[in-house]
């Protein structure tokens, strides 16, 4: 990735962060048309940069994140937005950045529900709860399938605002790759 390119992504990537971050806390949304702003802004600073190989490099990055993202929906309980947007942000960063990037963003996100965990005082009935879940997969569940007799609890309704975890991932990959180049 070229500096320029780079350069390009911290320019789209420090905005966008900002208005994700304000719009998911506040309204738990991401609009559409940041989502359609960085697919454009990616697929046009590749293809400048880069020329037909930085175009088809966003394409594939662009399709391999919403991929990545898209799976992992079906397990948790993102949001189209989320899915949306990393794989705009894909379109951003190129094909080569997206498999890091997705694992600095789960990290973010691991620690972003750690914390709204512990602010909405429910640590106890988390863990638990993934306790469950985890006995359920073992064969004949634990104890002979008597713990998931037990009536799961009802959620305290606590959110992560996943976008902020995909645009400070987004932004912590790429200052890595500024540093290393």
């Amino acid at each position: 990735m070229s500096n320029s390119l780079v350069m390009i992504n911290e320019v789209v990537l420090i905005p966008l962060a900002i208005l994700v971050g304000y719009y998911d806390m506040r309204y738990r949304r991401i609009p559409n048309a940041f989502v359609l702003g960085t697919l454009i802004s990616g697929l046009v600073a590749n293809t400048v940069c880069e020329g037909w190989g930085g175009l088809v490099n966003s394409l594939a990055g662009c399709l391999l994140a919403f991929t990545l993202m898209l799976t992992l929906r079906f397990f948790t309980g993102l949001g189209a937005g989320d899915v949306k947007l990393f794989g705009a942000i894909g379109s951003l960063l190129g094909v080569h950045l997206i498999l890091p990037t997705f694992l600095i963003i789960i990290l973010v996100g691991g620690l972003l529900a750690v914390i709204t965990m512990l602010r909405a005082g429910t640590a106890r009935q988390t863990l638990f709860g993934a306790l469950q879940i985890l006995a359920g997969l073992l064969p004949g569940g634990l104890l002979g399938g008597r713990m998931m007799r037990r009536p799961a609890t009802v959620g305290s309704g606590q959110t992560i605002p996943y976008g902020i975890a995909i645009v400070c991932g987004s932004l912590i990959s790429v200052a890595n790759t500024m540093f290393r180049t």
